[in-house]
């Protein structure tokens, strides 16, 4: 994974972007946890083309070419697989995908579809040239799998009818779709699933500077008076992922409008996101327990995974899957064949020199 670029100011956003946004509405329907989400206000965020979506050159490039190209035949889109970490825009970009071509979209995801006849159900109620769009397509059961090859490479289904003696097969033909599937771990799909995606397109966590032009605009969106400190602040902090931009800006302008005048500036937004203990590297106090515990309880490693959930009270999978991929594309830890170890910038970061230690000819 590409880690997030630019760690410093965006100086020609900055040059370019007003310092200030409209004024803030009153109330705040915020009251979630920092990574839940509100569905209605994320849908009000979303950008509905791509003219309005920041980040992502290269994949924002293809999938144009593939709608303009599809667009001028008259035909339907291809079948597209998005990939890439929680919270970069996988469905966002299905929306968008849906909205250039003109077509009608339907959502599902892959722990839903349990039985063939899910699935079945679904493709046969499609129309023609509408977008299916599978999150976590990676979860789909094997059995389902393979009955969705034959539906996206002849667009047809075969099901079987009765059981025993008397059962038999049925042929249904299902309109020309276009499956459009999101994963968080492409390396769970089947190489026959994947090879019958046309494309296949990864998303990468946001530099600050793109992270800092979609502060400005959603917080344009919600009506929020922020000048270009306070928004460089969040950007900073959101560990490259627009998802956590949406929630740090809620509770930001929670924070402005119960503890300063209801505009956010520089100094606000730093005391709102210190009161969520994410600092001005975007690690959040379970980041940082993590490698506290590792550079005084076991002298920066190697030390196992497993060792490390049971000294700071998490489970394993969750120190795996949300919080160890930030420091290492950070670079605060590394991963070995013996273990996690603490780099020289994590070391840094805690403010505590590295334990010397002993050579092989002090130990005898």
């Amino acid at each position: 994974m590409a880690a997030p670029k630019n760690k410093n100011a965006p100086s020609a956003a900055l040059d370019t972007a007003p310092d200030t946004a409209p004024a803030a509405n009153a109330g705040s329907p915020y009251t979630g946890a920092l990574r839940q989400k509100d569905s209605a206000l994320e849908a009000a965020l979303r950008p509905p083309n791509f003219g309005d979506f920041t980040g992502q050159l290269r994949t924002i490039e293809r999938l144009r070419v593939m709608t303009g190209a599809a667009r001028r035949e008259g035909r339907a889109l291809d079948h597209i697989l998005i990939h890439g970490p929680p919270g970069l825009g996988k469905t966002t970009l299905a929306f968008i995908l849906a909205a250039e071509m003109g077509a009608k979209i339907k959502i599902t995801s892959g722990p839903v579809i349990e039985k063939a006849s899910d699935l079945a159900g679904l493709l046969t109620s499609l129309e023609t040239g509408e977008i299916l769009f599978i999150d976590e397509i990676h979860r789909i059961s094997k059995t389902v799998e393979e009955f969705l090859y034959s539906a996206m490479e002849d667009f047809r289904i075969d099901i079987m009818i009765d059981q025993g003696p008397n059962a038999r097969s049925v042929r249904l033909n299902i309109p020309r779709f276009t499956l459009v599937g999101a994963t968080t771990r492409t390396g769970l799909l089947t190489a026959p699933m994947r090879s019958r995606f046309t494309l296949q397109t990864r998303l990468d966590y946001y530099s600050h500077e793109d992270l800092f032009k979609i502060v400005r605009r959603n917080c344009e969106l919600l009506g929020m008076t922020i000048d270009n400190g306070g928004a460089l602040e969040i950007a900073r902090r959101a560990r490259g992922t627009p998802r956590i931009v949406n929630n740090l800006i809620r509770f930001t302008r929670d924070y402005a409008l119960e503890r300063a005048d209801g505009a956010v500036t520089r100094d606000v937004a730093a005391a709102a996101l210190e009161l969520l203990e994410i600092d001005q590297n975007g690690l959040d106090e379970m980041d940082k327990r993590v490698l506290r515990v590792m550079a005084e309880n076991y002298g920066g490693g190697p030390v196992g995974l497993g060792t490390i959930g049971v000294a700071v009270g998490e489970d394993e999978h969750t120190l795996e899957e949300v919080h160890e991929p930030y420091l290492i594309q950070e670079g605060y830890l590394a991963r070995t064949p013996q273990g996690r170890t603490l780099t020289d910038k994590g070391w840094g970061v805690l403010g505590i020199l590295p334990k010397r230690r002993a050579t092989q000819a002090e130990l005898f």
